[in-house]
């Protein structure tokens, strides 16, 4: 197992000056990168398997989303959107001093990506889209907006493991090592017990996006010139099989696997996941 590099470059928002963290795997001077971004509520250390799995090849970053892992948390909520997220990326892309890149975004991660790709001028090479298109459903937005920024009291391990178990259920089957390595991920120690390892304010901007009305990006994916692989769990709810169909014809006309048993959002832990993402960006 190779230990990952950590670091973090400076972003901005109006309220101040703020460090976001980021992991490296791979030879430092490999012109070959992949950007790995993570969903909503996680954090950077999802893509240790997969990144070990790659780093012969490439140079495999994974940063933490401002208020996630070891980044810092914002003073002001407001700054947790995808458009200011984009900004933060091209700061962090400009210190891996790099022209080209690939990405690998899950979720929130993959609409960073969508639109970053969309941008005239962008040095994205390759995307893969992890669970997440151009239409964001209202009933599954409504889904996560449940959870997110809500959690109860964890007094113990044992409950906040349980905890998280209960809300990544859509992730579907894994073994009791895997449940271990999700949960560890997303846990903190803290005086009264454990913590989720993110800002709860994440919460505030997108709750106020939930509308009750689908959220529609079809302008930006149809501007994606790259190559695009999209990965999806087959019992997805915000990812529909109609909306990949449609991805498949439309825009860049993305490849579409499923992995079957799996909602949202597959987590690369397993072989022949991390194997479809590592053939995807080894064939370029």
């Amino acid at each position: 197992m190779q230990n990952a590099r950590l670091d973090h470059v400076l972003v901005g928002r109006e309220s101040g000056i703020y460090r976001m963290a980021y992991r490296e795997w791979g030879e430092p001077g490999n012109p070959r990168v992949i950007v790995c971004a993570h969903g909503l509520t996680r954090n950077g250390r999802d893509f240790e398997l997969l990144a070990e799995a790659l780093a012969a090849d490439f140079r495999v970053v994974a940063p933490d989303v401002l208020g996630r892992g070891d980044s810092d948390w914002l003073r002001d909520p407001m700054g947790y959107q995808l458009p200011l997220y984009v900004q933060d990326m091209l700061v962090l892309i400009a210190r891996l001093q790099v022209q080209e890149l690939y990405w690998f975004g899950t979720s929130m991660g993959g609409l960073i990506g969508m639109l970053l790709a969309a941008m005239p001028g962008t040095p994205l090479r390759r995307l893969l889209l992890n669970d997440v298109g151009p239409v964001l459903p209202a009933a599954a937005l409504a889904r996560i907006g449940q959870y997110v920024g809500m959690t109860p009291p964890l007094p113990t391990r044992e409950a906040a493991e349980q905890y998280i178990r209960a809300i990544s259920a859509p992730f579907g089957p894994h073994s009791e090592a895997e449940w271990a390595r999700l949960c560890d991920v997303m846990l903190k120690a803290d005086g009264s017990g454990w913590r989720l390892n993110y800002d709860a304010g994440i919460a505030v901007p997108f709750r106020q996006g939930v509308t009750g009305e689908d959220v529609d990006l079809w302008p930006y994916y149809e501007r994606i010139a790259c190559p695009v692989l999209l990965t999806r769990g087959s019992q997805s709810d915000l990812l529909s099989a109609e909306v990949a169909c449609a991805m498949s014809e439309r825009g860049p006309r993305a490849q579409w696997i499923d992995f079957d048993g799996v909602g949202h959002a597959p987590t690369f832990l397993h072989a022949d996941q991390i194997a479809v993402a590592a053939a995807f960006f080894r064939t370029a």
